[in-house]
């Protein structure tokens, strides 16, 4: 093989490397166009349903609403005088959200050192290590989007202390979740996904 061929087999193969499709899949009101554009979204989370228990509809749901299926999500850029960036909001990052010392404690607790929050594979699974913690320590079903939603944006501790309750807006978008996760489980049971 040429010397020129071998360079440009090279640089593609270093380029397939480095490239990850972030992206939304479109029509995100229809969990059976999600999957059917995403295939391995379904398989990821169908892992973590045998592996934690969370209902696969559950898992989408909560995506959902914390990065609407962009792996690479983060925090809006809070800015200072309106012009002077200052830093993100907080840590969160990828399809689960996952804040770096949550991820971390993932991380230790669970074994998966290369695990990447923009990976939804360790997204899934995150996300089903975290609910099932929730249920052991404060008895919310996995099935229950709402509650297990709530936990896992206020923290366990948050949640314990019954922080949520003064946040209208966010008991508004865990109900959301909710109807989002009844939602997509009939949409996953109509086109034979689940």
């Amino acid at each position: 093989m040429s010397r020129p061929v071998r360079a440009l087999i090279l640089m593609l193969f270093v380029a397939a490397c480095g490239s990850s499709n972030y992206s939304a899949p479109r029509n995100l009101d229809n969990a059976c166009s999600i999957v059917e554009q995403r295939p391995h979204y379904l398989r990821a989370m169908k892992r973590a349903e045998r592996r934690w228990g969370v209902p696969v509809a559950v898992q989408m749901a909560t995506i959902y609403q914390e990065s609407k299926f962009v792996g690479n999500a983060r925090t809006p850029v809070k800015y200072t005088l309106g012009i002077i960036p200052m830093g993100r909001q907080s840590s969160a990052y990828g399809y689960s959200q996952a804040l770096d010392g949550t991820w971390d404690d993932y991380k230790k607790d669970h074994g998966g050192w290369g695990a990447r929050r923009d990976s939804i594979d360790d997204a899934t699974d995150f996300m089903g290590w975290y609910f099932k913690k929730t249920e052991e320590d404060l008895g919310i079903s996995l099935a229950d989007a709402k509650h297990q939603y709530l936990a896992y944006h206020e923290g366990r501790t948050g949640y314990r202390r019954g922080s949520h309750f003064q946040k209208s807006w966010l008991l508004r978008v865990s109900d959301e979740v909710a109807d989002r996760a009844i939602l997509y489980d009939a949409q996953l049971r109509s086109c034979g996904m689940v």
